[in-house]
């Protein structure tokens, strides 16, 4: 009797922040994070407002560029994780990024063009697949180095920073390497780099579409194994944010427009003149969507491993 009237006096004391946090299990150290960010955008938003007379970083034109200059960062992020939750550790992977880039760029710069023809079709799905199989090669030697001769991944991926960092200025033979394949440079970001306001829109609706079904099924999930469920009010409002983090993500990127020089650059090639008000839209560029759409392999990745 005094243990249940104690347990339920404790509940009754919960305050309705940790009952909310509690019904929506929403993470506290995400939610720190998330907040850390706001704070540090908002704080430089102000510094550029007061020494530079206009806030220029919450902007949709700072925000996409941003967006693209972390997808890369990103990308190599989803990796680590699993090299972290192992309890080990990478120090490589830049100096990885740069030789495998620098060998995509000779390879179709000056290799494949001699063989396949300048602007071939061919020449950006040969590079990807030719860089894909390089970074998977070394890095595949370096979790042989570590798991099968016992050296600590540590000593591994230093010597790795230090050797792929030279053979990357090898290959290259320290010298520029341009111009990249027009498709190929699509995957880098920029005005053609995106998909547009429409193509934004449809990843949108389908993303807000799979994030309902996954409130259902993760719902019928619990079900079905007996662990507890969240209540309504909970899975309808995290439902609800999700897509309109969504949707606020797509209109920030759909706000951001083709600038002028662009404009006249694009309707210069159709022999046209530019249209007076013309707004095109950006959207969601190559680089993010690639991010979104490694981040989402991975992560199934992760749950069907055991």
């Amino acid at each position: 009797m005094t243990d249940t009237s104690h347990k339920a006096q404790t509940t009754d004391r919960v305050g309705p922040i940790a009952q909310f946090m509690r019904a929506t299990e929403i993470d506290p150290r995400l939610l720190g994070m998330v907040g850390a960010l706001v704070l540090i955008g908002v704080g430089f938003h102000i510094y550029s407002a007061i020494f530079m007379g206009e806030g220029t970083f919450l902007t949709p034109r700072n925000l996409w560029n941003l967006s693209v200059q972390t997808a890369s960062i990103g990308i190599m992020a989803t990796g680590m994780v699993l090299i972290i939750i192992t309890r080990n550790i990478d120090l490589s992977v830049g100096s990885l990024v740069g030789v495998t880039a620098m060998i995509m760029g000779i390879l179709q710069v000056e290799i494949l063009p001699k063989y396949l023809g300048l602007g071939s079709p061919y020449i950006w799905i040969i590079t990807l697949v030719v860089g894909i199989a390089a970074g998977v090669l070394i890095g595949a030697f370096h979790g042989w180095l570590t798991a099968y001769c016992d050296i600590p991944s540590f000593i591994v991926t230093l010597g790795g920073l230090l050797i792929w960092r030279s053979a990357a200025f090898l290959v290259a033979n320290g010298k520029t390497i341009s111009p990249v394949d027009e498709t190929f440079a699509l995957m880098g970001g920029g005005p053609y780099g995106a998909i547009g306001a429409t193509g934004s829109w449809i990843v949108g609706l389908l993303a807000c579409a799979g994030v309902i079904w996954g409130a259902f099924r993760g719902r019928g999930n619990r079900q079905m194994h007996g662990f507890a469920l969240r209540p309504i009010w909970a899975e309808v409002f995290m439902t609800v944010l999700a897509c309109g983090v969504v949707i606020g993500s797509v209109l920030v990127v759909n706000a951001y427009p083709w600038p002028k020089g662009i404009l006249t650059q694009y309707y210069a090639k159709l022999g046209q003149p530019v249209p007076e008000g013309i707004f095109i839209s950006h959207g969601f560029a190559y680089p993010v969507l690639i991010l979104v759409a490694v981040g989402l392999v991975m992560a199934i990745l992760v749950r069907s491993t055991r």
